[in-house]
């Protein structure tokens, strides 16, 4: 069984319609870790040490936060400039996050035509978590497809929340039950509900 570690970033938890929800759904799985990173720092005073010791004891690592400003909410820069040293996440000895997943867990307010080189925000959503994706690439990490709602305003009334709300679980399970597809989803451009992929041969119920 893969370990799980999910770090949630959201800095206006009370404003949330579904990513609360999400955070959830990941406090109650087995054997995943879960971190509210606001929660635990309200000043921002990272405990590197600490953070780094959770890095070494998990397999998959997961940032989930809504999409603030085209980028993270500013904890997660902050956790990046100071858990990611030199020495430790990457450099001549920097290896010992080689070879862990990782994966945004993203939900954005514009709709998915928003996120596109001829729509409102100019870019595709994974253009614009480039950033993470070449940080997993530095460290050695494997980085898997963003698993991502648009408009996520509105996926209550027009009854996309549940059905994303159960792939979120379904995409905790299998990467905890390691049937988890992730070569294949790190060929994807993005994963929702519908699109999780599952090693060949074996099914979720």
């Amino acid at each position: 069984m893969a370990k799980v570690l999910v770090l949630f970033a959201h800095p206006g938890q009370r404003h949330s319609r579904v990513n609360i929800q999400m955070a959830g759904i990941a406090r109650g799985i087995e054997g995943v870790t879960f971190v509210d990173l606001y929660s635990e720092y309200p000043k921002l005073d990272i405990d590197i040490d600490l953070e780094q010791d959770r890095l070494l004891k998990h397999d998959v690592v997961i940032f989930q936060f809504p999409i603030y400003w085209y980028s993270t909410p500013s904890i997660l820069k902050e956790w990046q400039d100071l858990v990611l040293e030199y020495g430790f996440a990457y450099g001549h000895t920097g290896d010992k996050l080689a070879g862990k997943a990782f994966l945004p867990v993203v939900t954005a307010g514009g709709p998915d035509q928003a996120y596109s080189e001829h729509g409102s925000n100019h870019f595709r959503l994974r253009s614009l978590l480039s950033p993470l994706e070449q940080t997993a690439n530095l460290c050695g990490m494997r980085f898997v497809a963003p698993y991502a709602l648009f408009a996520a305003h509105d996926a209550g009334p027009d009854g996309r929340a549940e059905p994303h709300l159960q792939g979120y679980k379904r995409l905790l399970e299998t990467l905890r039950a390691e049937t988890f597809d992730i070569d294949a989803a790190r060929r994807l451009e993005l994963l929702s509900a519908d699109t999780l992929p599952l090693r060949e041969g074996i099914s979720h119920e």
